[in-house]
């Protein structure tokens, strides 16, 4: 049974919001392809996880994404295990402040290559796989894509650049694989603590008409329904982020 099952590669599924997404696709029956850059503990810990609850159902790889050879590599070696690709979720994400008379081309070249041109090329890797399975891919964008965040420029960029992508794929792959993404708005606040104060989190709060952070759940949540539950779906760029793009 788990050798027929739908397989997906997710990036960035060591922890948080992949990891959540990687744990909701394997409750409804998917194989899952784990990656991670260096946290490798974690996603070693996810996929046995998984596998004893579904043995043979998961796997993980790494994969540095600013590396273009990693990203290749990342994407055969997702192939070949079981031979088939039935959805791509483009999770993986770098996030920290770029001030604009700061930022420095390491910091372009970081952010740009993660965001955006591993998501292009990942996808071209693995795209032969998603027109046979008739596929899905599910981007992780952002709403700050469409409002920027102050001394975000790059991040902002990438993202924007991300969502344009979505678009553009959903058009050109039609029919036979869909593309959507996700917009997240305050569901985990960045690791590194300096990317937003405290202050500046509790006015994001306040500007969220349903007066909440979200969850996990919500956006994984919203992928799985993208990649299982919308055949007819394509092209949209969904914000999951309690009405805060009203305010912002």
């Amino acid at each position: 049974m788990t050798a027929n099952a739908p397989v997906a590669l997710v990036t960035g599924s060591a922890h948080r919001l992949g990891a959540r997404t990687a744990e909701m696709l394997h409750d409804r029956g998917w194989n899952l392809v784990i990656h991670y850059r260096s946290r490798q503990t974690q996603a070693q810990a996810l996929t046995e996880k998984l596998n004893e609850a579904r043995p043979g159902s998961t796997i993980c790889l790494q994969g540095d994404l600013t590396r273009l050879d990693d990203v290749h590599r990342l994407g055969k070696e997702a192939l070949a295990h079981w031979g088939r690709l039935d959805g791509l979720v483009n999770n993986a994400s770098v996030f920290y402040p770029t001030p604009n008379g700061e930022a420095m081309h390491e910091d372009w070249d970081r952010i740009m290559n993660t965001n955006l041109r591993a998501p292009f090329f990942l996808l071209q890797t693995c795209l032969t796989a998603l027109r046979k399975s008739h596929g899905s891919v599910v981007n992780l964008i952002d709403i700050y894509s469409e409002k920027p965040l102050s001394n975000h420029p790059l991040y902002c960029a990438s993202k924007a650049g991300l969502a344009a992508m979505t678009r553009s794929w959903a058009k050109d792959l039609a029919p036979d694989v869909r593309v959507n993404g996700v917009s997240p708005g305050a569901i985990l606040w960045p690791e590194n603590d300096g990317a937003i104060d405290r202050s500046y989190q509790k006015a994001i709060v306040e500007k969220t008409p349903l007066a909440t952070t979200g969850n996990p759940d919500d956006i994984a949540g919203t992928i799985v329904f993208l990649m299982c539950d919308a055949p007819f779906v394509t092209g949209q760029i969904i914000s999951v982020d309690g009405g805060r793009s009203l305010n912002m």
